[in-house]
């Protein structure tokens, strides 16, 4: 049983991928596209609207797995400022300084650094090309 899931390992990787960068894909979208609707959306030009034009452009780049590696080093990074910026001082804990997403986020956009895109992505596509040719 465990050898048939380990099969399934290097799809599960492009599907955290995607999942995970769709919805932070959603959060530039709701900053800079004001979609869905929130309560509020940061000024143009602010930190979090800046935050939120990175999530959208480099969320996209994850999402069809194109230079994963690279985009998603920024967005860890992103995630982890985002994370001392906006949350870590009003608590230690994440779960009472709303911090939550922003750490998990930072770690799986840090784990693609090192795993890579998986299969399902533009950078399989042209490693298969490479090989074949």
């Amino acid at each position: 049983m465990l050898s048939s899931i380990h099969l399934l390992q290097p799809h599960l990787l492009s599907l955290l991928r995607i999942v995970s960068s769709l919805v932070l894909f959603s959060y530039g979208t709701q900053k800079i596209l004001h979609f869905p609707a929130a309560a509020s959306v940061p000024p143009m030009g602010s930190l979090s609207w800046i935050a939120g034009l990175i999530e959208l452009t480099l969320g996209f780049v994850v999402v069809i797995g194109f230079q994963t590696r690279i985009a998603a080093f920024v967005l860890s990074g992103l995630m982890a400022f985002a994370y001392f910026i906006g949350h870590a001082g009003k608590s230690f804990y994440p779960a009472q300084n709303g911090g939550v997403a922003a750490i998990l986020f930072c770690f799986v956009f840090l784990y693609l650094v090192a795993a890579g895109a998986g299969p399902l992505s533009i950078d399989g596509l042209m490693k298969r090309d490479r090989a074949a040719a």
